[in-house]
């Protein structure tokens, strides 16, 4: 028997440590493999973590509500054969002589036990049989609360390598975050079960590695690179797979370089792969016009970082042409197409807005409002504001109306299930504020909006949008709403069509606001006018009742004092 450490694995990007939640087992425990043990917590999800063995529980490390560093001892098992604990008592060898040793590749040996018969002889002698080898199968891991699959980003690793305890082996990525997945055990890559951009099961083989002992499977799968693959000899007539030179998987080391030493950028045509980046780098190179096929990465497995992006950018790259230079003319003949695969929180964004409009039958109804009265005040607030309120905007002003608009039509503030036929009406409104983030759309809740005067609603709308854009939002701070409001500011246009965050019933969109000539009173004057932009479920808000609701928000926010009033 022997014993094998289970370290707290990096479940976020750039995590250095994690709250322990909850414990599953508890010591004495018999435990099988992939089993529940604990729940753990980081800033940006909560994540269920499961044994990578089946053993006994020696050990359980850490009370919930402590925070445990990446890397440290989580749960300490007994399991049968080595382990991978230094001093974990192994089985007595067959044969107690003394045991040589053969070079394998990466500077290792492999043990090697002299032959019976009551002689001895010099390694690399006769074929003397080959020390205990199992296979161990690192199954993709829940890396988010309710994830089913993930993308693979990219490997660190390739069929060959050595690989130690805790060394990054792949990134990937889910609807909420990109997560560096580390080795549970130290062994040589067999196969890589999966491609960069591959959509992943959780529990399904990502990675199998030879190691010392039995592992935790039988026989060893054959390679995921089907390639020709050289060998060299072990002891007992066995080989050792080496992956070929011409392997398409690149690890840390094996990205090109040019004669001075730099990366070469790559393209696309040229290695057919995805270049590998965060979702964030996606985002600010689309910005900035920069295909990311021609950037270096200076990361891990060539990864590209913003760094790569500033130093792009800083000399004068503007993707390639075909002499190579750097600049072009404003009219220069482009040809060739761009094939972007629909991947992450932005595919889980298509495929939600995709349900809703297919789901709810929308009715929009758009309104002009007066909010000359309003700016004014908020001018004034904002100008008596102490140092510790926030600058208002116009937003914490439409959430009030809402929330006393909602008074006399409690339905609007509903979600529906239409396959069970269940209308739930909320007495609390959590206003959901659709914000834009280095992700993609996101929908963070400000909770009890009904409790809320304007400067903690304005402090809440603030706090819980910076957190999505950041990364940090925490999973109850992004569900749960029950009406959305959806607003572009300045970039608001003069009407739009806002599609309903499915299962609530209704969305309010505000437009920019504008100075206009109207006739007030008989008299042309300038005042400063803002559309309002909302969509209905029509299954549940007829007509009349969505232009109602609409017109009771238009005459509070045109008359501002009766917000807080009862």
């Amino acid at each position: 028997m022997g014993r094998y450490v289970f370290k707290l694995p990096d479940v976020g990007e750039g995590t250095a440590e994690a709250e322990l939640v909850a414990w599953h087992v508890k010591v004495g425990d018999v435990v099988a493999e992939d089993q529940i043990i604990a729940d753990i917590m980081t800033d940006k999800a909560t994540v269920e973590l499961t044994s990578p063995v089946a053993g006994k529980v020696l050990a359980a490390h850490g009370e919930p509500g402590q925070q445990l560093a990446v890397g440290s001892p989580l749960v300490e098992f007994e399991v049968e054969g080595v382990g991978n604990a230094a001093g974990a008592e192994a089985p007595p060898p067959s044969n107690p002589a003394p045991q040589a040793s053969v070079p394998l590749t990466g500077g290792q040996s492999a043990p090697q036990s002299p032959p019976t018969g009551g002689s001895t002889r010099e390694a690399g002698e006769g074929a003397p049989a080959p020390a205990q080898a199992g296979n161990f199968v690192f199954k993709l891991p829940d890396v988010g609360e309710g994830t089913a699959e993930a993308e693979l980003v990219g490997w660190h690793i390739k069929v060959g390598d050595v690989v130690a305890e805790d060394q990054i082996v792949a990134d990937i990525m889910t609807d909420k975050a990109t997560v560096e997945l580390t080795s549970p055990v130290a062994g040589t890559v067999v196969a890589l079960h999966g491609e960069a951009g591959q959509q992943l099961a959780v529990g399904g083989p990502l990675v199998s590695f030879q190691v010392e002992g039995k592992g935790n499977q039988g026989e060893a799968p054959p390679p995921s690179n089907p390639a020709p693959q050289a060998s060299v000899p072990l002891t007992g007539g066995q080989t050792k797979a080496v992956a070929p030179v011409s392997s398409p998987l690149r690890g840390e080391g094996d990205q090109p370089k040019a004669g001075g030493g730099a990366p070469v950028a790559r393209t696309l045509s040229a290695r057919n792969e995805r270049p590998l980046a965060s979702p964030a780098v996606r985002n600010r190179a689309r910005d900035l016009g920069i295909g990311l096929q021609f950037v270096p990465g200076s990361g891990p497995a060539g990864r590209i970082e913003h760094g790569d992006l500033d130093a792009y950018v800083a000399s004068g790259g503007r993707g390639s042409s075909a002499s190579g230079s750097s600049t072009a003319s404003a009219y220069e003949r482009h040809e060739g197409t761009t094939v972007t695969r629909i991947i992450g929180v932005r595919r889980k964004i298509a495929e939600k807005m995709a349900e809703s409009v297919r789901r709810i039958p929308h009715i929009t109804y758009v309104e002009e409002i007066d909010v000359t009265a309003l700016e004014e005040l908020r001018a004034h607030l904002n100008s008596r504001k102490t140092k510790d309120q926030p600058k208002l905007n116009v937003l914490p002003f439409i959430a009030r109306a809402m929330v006393v608009a909602l008074r006399d039509q409690p339905t609007i503030n509903s979600h529906y299930d239409d396959e069970a036929g269940v209308l739930t009406t909320h007495a609390a409104v959590h206003i959901g504020i659709a914000a834009q983030t280095p992700n993609g759309l996101m929908v963070p809740v400000v909770r009890h909006a009904e409790s809320l005067d304007p400067w903690d609603t304005a402090l809440e709308i603030a706090r819980v949008s910076g957190a999505a854009k950041d990364g940090s939002a925490k999973r109850d701070e992004l569900t749960g709403s029950t009406i959305t409001i959806t607003s572009l500011g300045t970039l608001g246009g003069v009407i739009h069509t806002p599609i309903i965050n499915h299962p609530e019933v209704a969305i309010v969109g505000p437009n920019k606001i504008a100075e206009r000539v109207v006739v007030k009173d008989g008299q042309m004057v300038v005042r400063k006018m803002m559309n309002l932009s909302s969509s209905f479920d029509h299954r549940i808000v007829d007509g009349h009742d969505a232009a109602v609701f609409v017109q009771r928000i238009k005459g509070l926010l045109e008359h501002p004092a009766t917000l807080w009033m009862g």
